[in-house]
């Protein structure tokens, strides 16, 4: 058996994996039964789904499904090849426009998910050996892959603490003027903070950077009509490149990245996994564009979430949960020891008579010794299943002496 092979047997008979699942304290690849909606049925329980970025309930909104299948019927199901050759439909090239008209800039570009958007992107901009990169200590691990694949001098990169103004311009004296690029999310997708946007941008400019934004858990959230962080801030024309997601408010599978004319075709000729991938299914497409059709007229669903999350925050606060900084629809509960993190996500998982799904996060996706569940909200939970969610978290965090 050569070393390739060897290594996965290892895992298999005895890595991290397996050992959480001789203990059954193994988290995840629940099967969903039917829609994802704010209650499910999860293998043989009834849960409440705190575990899913469908920020504004629209997965089963009868209006997207419809135009979903609509356009199975007109352009069938797939595409069959990338953009730069026998991909690119109508439907596409509409989706791109109306995006670009959403976030206010001059144009898009639409890939096959959120990961591709920022791995090509991101890998695409660092293209110069004298060329650098100032990365948020948190940023997504789709952010730090693209960093990765640049062509960059491998020592042109900085990661700064999070969230910290101060370090980044420490980070920003140490580079060549007009040389850095400045790439965070816009929503911290574990903790739920929003970036430091409008003292970011004054560094930006001080110092002749970029900026480029991962608004995955942003955009339909945040900012008038869910446009995202730079809306929020009012500062759309200091951005120059807004990554996103379908994944998440949009309830469907793909990618974009939003900024100007120039940019946009840089990366149609440059990203790779742009230039390599299929081009994102007709279905997709028309999802989103029924989902803009519904959040540009109507603010309701997206201050819907917000008033979840924020009832849902004071009461764990309450209670006696730690939630960090949180201030979107993403609400940590930190729990600090990796192993008690996933105690806690069994004991939530299996309460009686329904339990709550969420996500247990660990190193390295957080910092050693600061593991949490990650809860996130959505738009049309009930006041009785948010009642019941708050009522099992003060339940299983006495009983296990969380709180």
């Amino acid at each position: 058996m050569t070393q390739f092979y060897k290594k996965c047997d290892k895992y298999l008979r005895m890595g991290e994996a397996t050992l959480l699942k001789k203990t059954g304290l193994y988290p995840y690849f629940h099967q969903i039964t039917g829609e994802q909606n704010p209650v499910v049925q999860m293998d043989d329980n009834k849960v409440i789904m705190l575990g899913s970025n469908n920020y504004l309930g629209m997965t089963s909104h009868p209006k997207v499904k419809e135009a979903a299948q609509q356009a199975i019927e007109e352009f069938g199901v797939g595409t069959t090849g990338s953009r730069l050759l026998n991909g690119t439909m109508n439907i596409h090239v509409e989706l791109e426009e109306r995006l670009a008209k959403f976030f206010g800039t001059e144009d898009c570009l639409v890939f096959s998910t959120g990961m591709q958007a920022n791995l090509g992107a991101i890998s695409a901009m660092l293209s110069e050996k004298d060329e650098w990169v100032l990365s948020d200590q948190q940023n997504h691990a789709s952010i730090i892959d693209g960093i990765k694949l640049g062509r960059m001098d491998r020592s042109n990169k900085k990661i700064y603490n999070h969230n910290d103004m101060e370090d980044l311009e420490r980070c920003l004296q140490e580079i060549p003027k007009d040389k850095g690029l400045i790439v965070t999310d816009g929503v911290f997708s574990m903790e739920g903070d929003i970036v430091k946007l409008d003292e970011l941008a004054d560094l930006a400019e001080d110092y002749g950077a970029g900026i480029y934004i991962d608004d995955a858990h942003a955009v339909g959230v945040i900012g008038p009509y869910g446009r995202g962080t730079a809306a929020h801030f009012d500062l759309v024309d200091k951005v120059g490149i807004t990554m996103g997601t379908f994944s998440k408010s949009f309830a469907t599978i793909g990618g974009y990245i939003a900024g100007s004319k120039a940019v946009c075709n840089w990366l149609k000729h440059k990203a790779r996994s742009f230039i390599f991938s299929a081009s994102p299914p007709p279905a997709n497409c028309a999802t989103v564009l029924a989902i803009l059709d519904i959040i540009e007229k109507d603010e309701t669903l997206r201050k819907n979430v917000l008033s979840v999350a924020h009832k849902m925050r004071e009461e764990l606060i309450d209670i006696g949960y730690n939630v960090g900084d949180s201030s979107s629809a993403i609400i940590p509960l930190i729990v600090g020891e990796r192993r008690r993190t996933m105690k806690f996500f069994k004991e939530l998982f299996n309460h009686k008579p329904i339990g709550i799904f969420s996500n247990p996060v660990v190193y390295p996706a957080t910092p050693k010794g600061r593991a949490l569940m990650r809860t996130s909200y959505i738009a049309t939970m009930t006041d009785e299943t948010v009642n019941d969610a708050i009522h099992i978290f003060e339940d299983v965090g006495k009983k296990m002496k969380i709180l």
